[in-house]
């Protein structure tokens, strides 16, 4: 079995499910899974983790994410962005990018921001979308969420006003609920027009690879990504022989007593590397009796010894 990530370039009109099931098909295995979902309109960097690195997915998938794209000012629809149905609309003529500008600053920092209708969200035990395709009235819950960087590129002024524009946000954004909410900060309906994910996490467009291009390729496993990539943002340890065996089979070890246990604690989940550069375990340190400790929490067991 490969292990690895594979970043994809998402072609428009497929689903990130859509684009694991090729990758399932193409490697020969089931174990594929993609860190952070992207509409079928949408484009861009989807990671994917493979075998093993499947187990890291929760450390690719909290990471920030990139997007450029296009808001709509004048027309609203059921899906916020340009798939759906018009709910509403209203002239933006009268709209300049002074007033877009100033909006879009209203939402840098963290807020409040509702789920659209047509998501995956669970809302009593069904998917929101399935339930909004009944026609059902649904409440739909808030969730918080961070915007580092929301920045107007260019603005075409109209009775549908459109500006393209970079957003820099925390996992679990809705960047069409975004477009939404800013058209309705400046008193008009809004839809998201377009959307093209440039980074998720430390993955950005210069390392994604086009599905169709990766499909044809003679060794597609050539493009998979060292998994140590998945845990590049944690603090990384390294243990002595004896220690690092322990580790991965199961016991928790001391921290060696050149590493500094508040740093340490703080980081919560440390990356415990062997001589070589592989991944031995994913640990968590915690303190007892005024000591460090490290637990395994996930364990990866490979031919690479541990540091001496």
């Amino acid at each position: 079995m490969v292990h690895g990530i594979l970043v994809v370039d998402k072609p428009p009109g497929m689903t990130s499910h859509d684009v694991v099931a090729r990758v399932r098909q193409r490697l020969g295995t089931r174990k594929v899974g993609h860190a952070g979902t992207l509409d079928p309109d949408a484009t861009g960097v989807l990671v994917l983790c493979v075998g093993d690195a499947t187990r890291l997915l929760e450390y690719v998938s909290a990471a920030d994410k990139a997007y450029e794209g296009e808001v709509v000012f004048g027309r609203a629809t059921d899906t916020d962005d340009a798939s759906g149905l018009v709910v509403a609309s209203a002239s933006a003529r009268q709209l300049r990018v002074e007033a877009v500008e100033a909006a879009a600053r209203r939402f840098v920092g963290g807020y409040d921001q509702r789920v659209p209708a047509y998501s995956a969200v669970h809302i009593d035990g069904q998917r929101a979308y399935e339930r909004a395709r009944r026609g059902e009235a649904l409440q739909l819950p808030l969730r918080r969420v961070q915007i580092s960087k929301l920045e107007v590129v260019s603005f075409t002024p109209g009775d549908e006003a459109r500006a393209w524009f970079r957003v820099v946000c925390s996992t679990g954004t809705y960047v069409r609920s975004l477009c939404r909410d800013w058209g309705q900060a400046l008193g008009l309906p809004a839809h998201m027009g377009s959307l093209r994910r440039t980074r998720s996490g430390r993955f950005d467009l210069t390392q994604a690879v086009r599905l169709s291009e990766w499909e044809n390729a003679a060794d597609p496993a050539r493009a998979l990504r060292p998994m140590e990539e998945a845990v590049a943002a944690l603090p990384r340890l390294c243990l002595e022989g004896g220690q690092g065996q322990r580790l991965v089979h199961g016991q928790a070890v001391p921290l060696p007593p050149d590493v500094d246990l508040g740093t340490a604690e703080t980081a919560g989940d440390v990356a415990v590397m062997a001589s070589d550069g592989s991944l031995l375990a994913v640990g968590r340190v915690h303190r007892e009796a005024g000591r460090g400790w490290v637990r395994p929490r996930k364990v990866f067991w490979k031919k690479g010894v541990p540091c001496k």
